[in-house]
């Protein structure tokens, strides 16, 4: 994906806009509940927009909706492209590059995640503290373009500390109990063995799941400010002595749907 396509991709988005976003949010499974929450909401179905792939996993709805959340100017990927769908690491991370040409500076990542940390109970969301990207390959391979980020972007701050303040705070205001932790993304699209999760528990991981990381090392590439939220839609194999399916991933964040919409809300709302 060039700067070209990137560039003729938001100019088609920017026509149908009234004003420039300044956050972006990326809403995972069972989470695009949020963009319903949008005023004078602007919706564009990834079909319509030049050079953007389609979702195609039930429970991601497949468009971007542009508006006002809570007094400021965001726009929300309702369903987002994953690297197990088939496309490549560049169609996956695309939107993000393009939010970024249309004006975001911030960007809040959303997943259901499985809880590899046994303290984790499902229906707990996590803010990411950090992540490890288990994907083996990364989206910044391949000839580095040089408006869009450094060829050796630093990985160090990918989750900006001052937005997980403040979100901890806004968990404090609500009287939230909210967790945080170490997000592991694996490509998927098969859910991982016990043994499997009990590796990743021993390098440090608290939640898994298939999608995130390439979104956020791109915006890190881009010098966006990434918050991240994982909801615990489920305890990792292995746990629990049950198999895990995507329907139990639906249903948990069903369940916690009202304390994601306050807790974004709330982040939203009070942003410095």
């Amino acid at each position: 994906m060039n700067s070209k396509q990137i560039q003729e991709s938001a100019a088609f988005i920017q026509s149908k806009l009234q004003a420039e976003p300044e956050i972006g949010l990326i809403l995972g499974s069972g989470l695009g509940v949020l963009a319903d929450e949008i005023e004078n909401p602007v919706a564009i179905s990834y079909k319509d927009i030049p050079h953007f792939p389609e979702s195609t996993v039930s429970g991601h709805k497949g468009q971007l909706v542009a508006g006002q959340l809570e007094g400021k100017q965001v726009i929300a990927m309702q369903g987002r492209f994953h690297f197990y769908e088939g496309y490549s690491m560049e169609q996956v991370t695309f939107p993000v590059r393009v939010m970024k040409k249309l004006g975001i500076s911030r960007l809040f990542v959303t997943n259901a995640a499985g809880g590899i940390n046994e303290n984790f109970q499902p229906g707990n969301l996590m803010l990411i503290n950090d992540h490890i990207n288990n994907m083996g390959t990364n989206p910044l391979i391949g000839p580095n373009e040089e408006e869009l980020g450094p060829r050796f972007p630093d990985m160090s701050q990918a989750y900006n500390k001052e937005l997980l303040k403040h979100a901890k705070q806004c968990a404090d205001t609500l009287d939230l109990s909210i967790q945080q932790g170490v997000y592991v993304g694996n490509t998927g699209p098969t859910y991982e063995t016990g043994a499997e999760i009990r590796m990743l528990r021993t390098l440090g991981g608290d939640a898994v799941g298939m999608s995130t990381v390439p979104e956020v090392i791109v915006a890190s590439h881009m010098g966006i400010q990434v918050l991240g939220i994982s909801c615990i839609s489920n305890m990792a194999a292995g746990i629990l002595d049950q198999p895990l399916s995507h329907d139990e991933v639906i249903e948990t964040t069903e369940r916690v749907r009202q304390d994601f919409l306050s807790f974004v809300k709330e982040i939203v709302k009070t942003l410095p």
